[in-house]
């Protein structure tokens, strides 16, 4: 069975890391889509999906990335063109991973089972609050992966972010 996890892992971060093992406890493989991937760089969103790509890459050992392929969706402001574009860019999947409401509505309309992701410490492992911690030069790499903390620093982010 193929899953499907859309994230805008802006950055990726030791939740998105648990929502991706959850995810290959119940399929073979993995679509990775990488949401906002037309978007240039914001506030919300100050990596590019290549950057979030390595961050997630970097991150994650030769086991999953066996069992996982990464994809570029891009942002559509019509919901059902938009699931049409992920059909266009991915291969076929049986069950789509999201906790988000919209997501799993769409979804709800086709023969794709949606199954919601175990949230680990939301308050603290959410994109907006990482973003916030390093651009105030707080601490923030606990709450990430070696692989996303490494290029973080060497990326300069705290200045990126305080510059957005």
């Amino acid at each position: 069975m193929n899953g499907l996890l859309i994230g805008r892992f802006q950055p990726f971060h030791l939740g998105h890391l648990e929502a991706l093992q959850f995810a290959l406890s119940k399929v073979d493989k993995l679509w990775l889509g990488l949401g906002s991937s037309n978007k240039s760089p914001e506030k919300n969103n100050p990596f590019s999906a290549e950057e979030r790509k390595e961050m997630i890459l970097s991150s994650i050992d030769d086991s999953m990335k066996n069992r996982i392929e990464i994809y570029f969706i891009p942002d559509l402001d019509n919901h059902i063109k938009w699931i049409e574009k992920i059909d266009s860019i991915v291969p076929k999947f049986d069950i789509v991973f999201s906790n988000d409401e919209l997501t799993k509505h769409l979804y709800s309309k086709r023969t794709v089972q949606v199954i919601s992701i175990p949230f680990l410490k939301r308050d603290e492992l959410s994109g907006t609050n990482i973003r916030d911690l390093i651009a105030s030069d707080q601490k923030w790499e606990h709450l990430v992966p070696e692989g996303s903390k490494n290029f973080l620093i060497n990326t300069s982010a705290n200045e990126r972010l305080k510059n957005l």
